[in-house]
């Protein structure tokens, strides 16, 4: 179902700032907005507080390390 709805000129010209691209529909600038608003799931916050662990007792490897591994 397609909707028209009536916006200020100050939401428009902030919706039109917050295009990543010049041929981004406001619909896609909308969902972009309510993806960032949305609560991580369990699994994602699991993991993000598995990775700053391994971090934090030094179990990862810098931008430099790997570059040098990789010029072998």
């Amino acid at each position: 179902m397609t909707t028209t709805i009536q916006i200020s000129d100050t939401l428009h010209s902030e919706m039109i700032k917050r295009k990543l691209f010049d041929r981004e529909t406001y619909e896609e600038v909308i969902w972009d907005l309510i993806e960032d608003t949305k609560e991580l799931n369990e699994q994602t916050k699991t993991e993000i507080a598995k990775a700053r662990a391994e971090i934090k007792a030094g179990q990862f490897h810098t931008l430099a390390q790997v570059k040098e591994q990789l010029v072998l």
